[in-house]
């Protein structure tokens, strides 16, 4: 199958207005979206839209509205007018256990054939708000690069008069997803994902839980609790301004 697991770590460390570092090991589920009907009845323990020790639910991402993501995907292509016959649609995301999950990234790989087209950046905030960055892929080069301005509020103690610096490696043996979050031109900010395949199995699903029990929860925990060491060092709380559910932009 082209539907695989990562298992790895996440690292955020910021540079200013005081430095910060924190790491945590996670794993992530690189779903083949035509792949969902199958992984769903060969593994007993994963569900597509349905409750399960790991699941997935389409709700979970794009217009979050439970209909199929592929066509939301490609939808979205035709509507920003990507140049790209695009279709096979795979997407790294945490999965649901036991109910819960939180990704304050996902993203969407979608290729032509075996060639790479087109990367959605899908960012979500505790508010249970998103916002989705669709990028070109040109040249299918291994080394992924993409810019934009934020457009998106996320953190409470960064401003939104930001430039995001993207930088992926096309999947393989490994996974690395790098942003770096610059601040008139001086690094804020630098965020990592990191991972190793392993096949989509019971077994694999399993070994991942035992190494990170309960990640889904520990992740927004995480979150909440690196926010609080932040506040101790005094950093400038920033209120969200605008509510919002689900944005999406087309960047060049």
């Amino acid at each position: 199958m082209n539907s695989c697991i990562y298992n790895g770590e996440v690292s955020h460390t910021r540079f200013r207005p005081v430095k910060h570092f924190l790491k945590y090991k996670t794993f992530s589920l690189f779903i083949d979206l035509d792949e969902m009907d199958k992984l769903d009845k060969i593994i007993p323990i994963f569900s597509i839209n349905n409750f399960n020790v790991f699941s997935f639910y389409n709700k979970d991402h794009g217009k979050r509205d439970g209909k199929p993501l592929k066509n939301w995907v490609i939808e979205s292509l035709k509507r920003f007018k990507v140049k790209a016959n695009v279709n096979k649609i795979k997407l790294l995301c945490y999965p649901r256990i036991f109910g819960y999950v939180f990704n304050p990234l996902s993203i969407f790989y979608c290729y032509e054939n075996n060639l790479l087209k087109a990367v959605f950046y899908e960012v979500k905030n505790t508010f249970n708000e998103q916002h989705t960055y669709i990028f070109n892929v040109k040249n299918n080069q291994n080394l992924i690069q993409h810019n934009c301005r934020k457009k998106f509020h996320v953190s409470p103690f960064i401003e939104m008069n930001c430039n995001y610096f993207f930088r992926l490696l096309r999947p393989g043996e490994k996974i690395s997803v790098v942003i770096d979050q610059y601040q008139e031109n001086e690094k804020i900010l630098f965020a990592s994902q990191d991972g190793k395949r392993a096949n989509f199995t019971s077994s694999e699903l399993i070994k991942s839980y035992l190494k990170h029990p309960l990640m889904t929860f520990k992740i927004i925990v995480a979150i909440h609790f690196e926010a609080f060491k932040l506040w101790i060092k005094g950093i400038k709380f920033i209120k969200k301004k605008i509510k919002i559910k689900n944005n999406i932009t087309f960047e060049n």
